[in-house]
């Protein structure tokens, strides 16, 4: 798992901007602790950095093999079939890594070998031949990849700093970006806050050459009917499960699980202890100080059992080694650890705590470990979210898990902001656009009852939409830290099996992921099979509402000083700040003060040139 930077410029000789190109691979420091370098050529510079996982010795990048020049940033999990694939037909390999095979598939069998891979990538490959570049994101969107069109070339990066770090790039806002950030939405325009940065869309590939940008999807989902009867679905998706942990064990540096004592994580931790022939396998977790006496089970509707008892159940039942990690309000209020998340995203968010107290766990890990597997995406897969079983929710004509929240009483994350300013982005049409526009790409089957168009519909938005948030907070959290988190759940293979499950093997009688707990069958204790979704957790502690609310009020009375104010509704933030407003506590009411700390301090950290929203 590394981090990717380039540059190309047809009408620019490259060879004179070495500084530059190194300062744009420099940010990606972080993700790259273990090595770097960089390669130029007149019209074309790749930028890398490390972190060793497959052949620490070997896998040095930019790698160059023919007229392929590779900067590669992932896992490719089916890399030893493709290597012995390609070795049958001459090539020749001096290395053991992933990253060689890429570079020789390629070679092989031109753009459309990205279709082969089974994996979690994002890389560039230079044909120093036909002088054009190949950028490529896998299908699922577990690793970024964001680019900036130039008069005569591209610039792109693993993160939007290493575009920036480019002089070339201005720092001015997208109103179409900060639309999409008001309503925490993937934009699948592919536009960021940052004017020009766009953002690769899980899926698609481009490629750069002198006639321009030309890009291309290879992946999406499609609709098939399904023909496997319920035992052979079950043993379908166990067999899978067992092939795709299998496969993510894979790696020449420590390995570790995160367990949160729910169905996903659970699976997985003991698939990888079934198949794990090395040393005792280690599980980590996160507690936060004081969150077992507050809490209450009945408080958001997310959260109805604790985590710990079913973590302690897990490991005994696998025999594994674990850690818990505690986090408190000290921890989570840290100016330092905060600056590092706003720095490892780039871009503000409404994420609040889920993302720092992630931050302050993979922390905690990466003192253990240089490689983790999570059961991101087992909700979106299997459909355990609460608005896929919520008749009400899924009526209302707006993403289901926006409307899960509206029934609830839930503010929105954009509701401090000022109704001037919500309008100037228009985005409550745009708002409709995005959910029509999803509904628009969802896959039909011919002879679907309504019933079950509906949840195709919804699975299909969660997989596509939701998912996207998590997985870039996994990534960003992780990555800022030289941790690489895989997710097994994500498998692409896994995903277009599932999309195509009739919903009433998915679930029976209300129970959430049935199906996914009948293929665990008698890998777990009774009691974690049968345990509800619960959400991952947040801090109980009243005292870390008092930090936000303290912040807000900083904001407000600081005024001009602070670039957001001209962006606020001063009427509720003041409601806010007093503790008077309808909403109260909780986290999802939390979030949207979050939104606006982060977005004020995105704003100075950035410089960010707000006018186009003034």
């Amino acid at each position: 798992m590394c981090g990717i930077a380039g540059w190309v410029d047809f009408g620019n000789d490259l060879r004179t901007h070495r500084a530059t190109v190194e300062a744009m691979a420099e940010t990606m420091s972080l993700r790259g602790p273990d090595d770097g370098d960089v390669w130029i050529s007149p019209h074309a510079a790749l930028g890398h950095r490390r972190l060793a996982v497959i052949d620490p010795v070997g896998g040095a990048q930019p790698m160059r093999r023919g007229a392929a020049v590779l900067t590669y940033s992932g896992e490719v999990y089916n890399f030893r079939e493709l290597r012995a694939e390609l070795a049958a037909k001459g090539y020749e390999f001096t290395t053991s890594s992933d990253t060689e095979v890429v570079a020789h598939a390629y070679r092989e069998w031109g753009a459309d070998f990205v279709t082969r891979l089974n994996g979690m990538f994002g890389f560039a490959i230079w044909d120093t031949e036909k002088e054009e570049l190949l950028l490529v994101r896998d299908r699922v969107g577990v690793k970024p990849v964001y680019y900036h069109p130039t008069a005569q070339g591209i610039v792109f990066g693993s993160e939007p700093k290493t575009i920036l770090a480019n002089p070339a790039v201005r720092r001015v806002v997208n109103p179409d970006g900060f639309t999409s950030f008001l309503m925490l939405q993937a934009n699948m325009a592919g536009d960021t806050l940052f004017d020009g940065i766009q953002e690769l869309q899980p899926g698609e590939y481009l490629k750069v050459g002198r006639n321009g940008i030309d890009k291309r999807r290879y992946w999406r989902l499609e609709a098939r009917k399904h023909e496997d009867d319920l035992d052979t679905t079950v043993a379908t998706v166990r067999s899978l499960m067992e092939d795709i942990v299998e496969r993510q064990l894979v790696s020449d540096v420590p390995l570790g699980m995160l367990l949160s004592g729910g169905i996903d994580s659970s699976l997985l931790t003991a698939l990888a202890a079934k198949a794990n022939t090395g040393d005792v396998l280690h599980t980590f977790a996160i507690d936060f100080v004081g969150n077992s006496e507050a809490f209450d089970a009945s408080a958001d509707g997310l959260r109805t059992t604790e985590d710990g008892p079913y973590i302690q159940q897990v490991v005994d039942y696998v025999d594994c080694l674990h850690k818990d990690v505690a986090v408190d309000t000290q921890g989570l209020s840290d100016p330092e650890v905060r600056r590092n998340v706003l720095a490892a995203w780039d871009l503000p968010n409404h994420l609040g705590d889920m993302d720092v107290s992630l931050y302050l766990l993979f922390r905690a890990v990466r003192e253990h470990c240089t490689v983790a597997i999570s059961g991101e995406g087992a909700d979106e897969v299997f459909g355990g979210y609460p608005w896929v079983h919520d008749p009400k929710a899924l009526e209302i004509p707006i993403y289901p898990w926006m409307a899960f929240q509206v029934l609830r009483g839930t503010p929105g994350p954009f509701s401090l902001f000022s109704e001037d300013v919500i309008n100037r982005t228009g985005m409550w049409d745009r708002l409709g656009g995005m959910y029509a526009e999803g509904l628009a790409e969802v896959p039909r089957l011919e002879g679907e009852s309504p019933e079950q168009a509906r949840m195709r519909e919804v699975n299909y938005l969660d997989l596509t939409r939701f998912m996207r948030a998590l997985l870039d907070r996994k990534d960003r959290m992780s990555m800022a830290l030289g941790l690489e988190v895989r997710v097994p759940f994500c498998d692409h293979r896994l995903i277009e099996y599932m999309f195509n499950v009739p919903w009433e093997m998915k679930t029976r009688d209300g129970v959430g992921k049935w199906l996914l707990r009948e293929a665990a069958g008698d890998l777990l204790p009774q009691s974690v099979l049968q345990r509800p979704k619960s959400a991952f957790p947040s801090t109980l502690d009243t005292g870390y509402d008092a930090m936000l609310r303290a912040g807000l009020k900083h904001i407000m009375d600081n005024g001009d000083n602070e670039p957001i104010r001209p962006f606020i509704n001063a009427t509720a933030a003041q409601e806010v700040i007093d503790g008077t407003d309808a909403a109260g506590g909780g986290t999802w009411n939390r979030l949207r003060t979050e939104s606006l700390l982060r977005a004020n301090s995105w704003i100075k950290k950035y410089e960010v040139d707000m006018s186009p929203l003034l």
